[in-house]
C-alpha cells in the first residue's frame, strides 16, 4: 500500500499533523471543619489527578501525572489553597521526568495560598531532568500574616546510575513567595546548554549531579537553625533570613545522596509528617 501526502492548492505538502500534547489541571482547597482539615473544593481534568490517603491531621494529596512525564508543549497548571485554620500537605506519587523536546518548552505552573492560621506543605518528590529537556517553572505562594509554609523542590540533573550525561538542557525555574502583598523570597535559576560542563564548575556545582531548594515560614524558624546545621553535608547551606524565614540550598552528587541528606531536614521541619511516598 502506498500512502500520498495531501496537497494544498499551491501543490506543496501539508505539514504532518503536530503531536498531541498533554494538558492537566487541578484546583484543590481545604478548609477547618470541627479542629480537623477537610477538602473544601476540588476540581481536575486532563492529566492531572490527586489521589488522599487517610491522615491522623490535615489532608495529604498525591499530585499524579497520567501523562508519565513532561515534554515540549505539554502545560500543567495546578493551585492549592489551605483555608483558614487548616494543614495542607501536597506531595508526588515518584519523581517527576522532564523528556527530550523535539520542539516547544514544557510549562508548568504552581500556584499555592495559605491563609490565616493555616499550614501548607509542598513537598513534590525529584525532578529529574533528561538531555535535550526543556522546561519552564513557575510557583508562586501567597501567605496570610500568620501562615505557616514548608516548600521543597529536589532536581535530579539525569540518572548518573545509568550513565545519563545531560550536554543540551535548557530549565528555567522560579520560585517566589509572598505574604500579605510583599515579596518575602524570590529565586530564580536558569541552565541552558551543557549543563554537566556548567555543573562541573567549582563556583556553580563542583560536580553535583542534584540539587534541592527549601524554604520554611513559621514562628519557630530561628529555633531549628542551629539543629539543622550538624545534619548537614559541606555542599548545603542554611540561613536565617528573618526570624520566621528558614532559606536553605542543597548540593549533592547524586540523588541517593541528595535524599539521605534531606529526609531528616523534612522530618524535622514537618515534625515527622513526611508523606509515605518519599519513603518508598
Amino acid at each position: 500500500m502506498t500512502l500520498h501526502m495531501r496537497k494544498d492548492r499551491t501543490g506543496e505538502a501539508a505539514p504532518a499533523a503536530s503531536l498531541p500534547r498533554a494538558r492537566g489541571t487541578l484546583d484543590l482547597s481545604t478548609k477547618s471543619r470541627a479542629d480537623q482539615s477537610a477538602i473544601d473544593g476540588l476540581r481536575t481534568s486532563g492529566c492531572l489527578r490527586a489521589l488522599f490517603p487517610r491522615r491522623q491531621a490535615g489532608v495529604e494529596a498525591i499530585v499524579i501525572n497520567t501523562s508519565g512525564g513532561l515534554t515540549g508543549g505539554d502545560r500543567l497548571d495546578l493551585a492549592a489553597t489551605a483555608g483558614h485554620g487548616s494543614h495542607l500537605t501536597l506531595t508526588t506519587q515518584a519523581a517527576e521526568r522532564a523528556y527530550k523536546a523535539s520542539s516547544d518548552i514544557a510549562r508548568v505552573q504552581t500556584r499555592l495560598e495559605a491563609g490565616a492560621d493555616a499550614s501548607l506543605h509542598w513537598l513534590p518528590q525529584e525532578l529529574i531532568l533528561f538531555e535535550g529537556a526543556r522546561l519552564r517553572r513557575r510557583l508562586r505562594a501567597d501567605l496570610a500574616s500568620d501562615a505557616r509554609l514548608l516548600l521543597v523542590e529536589p532536581v535530579i540533573f539525569g540518572r548518573s546510575a545509568m550513565g545519563e550525561h545531560l550536554h543540551d538542557v535548557r530549565f528555567d525555574d522560579r520560585i517566589e513567595v509572598w505574604r500579605g502583598g510583599s515579596p518575602l523570597y524570590l529565586d530564580s535559576v536558569q541552565l541552558d546548554g551543557d549543563l554537566e560542563a556548567r555543573m562541573r564548575r567549582p563556583a556553580l556545582g563542583g560536580g553535583a549531579g542534584a540539587m534541592a531548594s527549601l524554604v520554611y515560614v513559621a514562628p519557630d524558624a530561628e529555633a531549628h537553625l542551629a539543629a539543622l546545621r550538624p545534619m548537614l553535608p559541606e555542599t548545603c547551606g542554611v540561613s536565617l533570613m528573618r526570624e520566621d524565614l528558614l532559606i536553605l540550598r542543597m548540593l549533592a552528587r547524586d540523588s541517593l545522596n541528595l535524599r539521605r541528606s534531606l529526609l531528616p531536614v523534612l522530618d524535622r521541619l514537618s515534625r515527622d509528617t513526611l508523606p509515605t511516598s518519599w519513603r518508598l
